[in-house]
């Protein structure tokens, strides 16, 4: 469990709450999604990568596996808007105060923005995901996920 007063307080909060389980990991800093997956030793698919974006004039968060892009015309089709676009660092780093910059937890609905999961991520058994920090991750199933972020299930690309 992520000690109190680290990194993503609100989901450590949260997850405590609803009574779901996890795991905590430290390993060394990671960056990227990939680099995640390498470091905690699992395959990309499972890693959950977190993406801000535009659609319909609101932050959203979408996320797909660590070995996937999003498809912004596929995103949009699926969201029933015109167009969606990547929303930039310094557009949404302030609503993740509990947070590295570029380390945010796939939980947008704890920080004020819509989730969104991409149908292949959501049936995986397990996920990876960052935990607030560049060096700590946590992992739970995906069914403790989808409880606890409450997600809407897309396709994304």
């Amino acid at each position: 469990m992520l000690p109190s007063g680290s990194c993503a307080e609100k989901v450590r909060e949260h997850l405590i709450s609803t009574g779901v389980g996890y795991t905590l990991s430290d390993h060394e800093p990671a960056f990227t999604a990939q680099e995640l997956a390498g470091a905690e030793h699992v395959p990309g698919r499972m890693v959950a990568k977190p993406v801000i974006l535009w659609a319909g004039g609101e932050l959203v968060m979408a996320v797909v596996p660590a070995t996937e892009w999003i498809d912004l015309d596929v995103a949009a089709a699926s969201l029933l808007v015109p167009a969606v676009a990547m929303a930039r660092e310094d557009e949404f780093s302030e609503r993740f105060p509990d947070c590295e910059r570029g380390s945010e937890p796939p939980f947008g609905n704890l920080y004020g923005m819509r989730t969104l999961i991409d149908v292949a991520l959501s049936i995986t058994s397990e996920m990876v995901f960052p935990a607030g920090s560049h060096s700590r991750s946590m992992r739970m199933t995906t069914a403790d996920y989808m409880t606890a972020a409450k997600p809407e299930v897309v396709r994304l690309y």
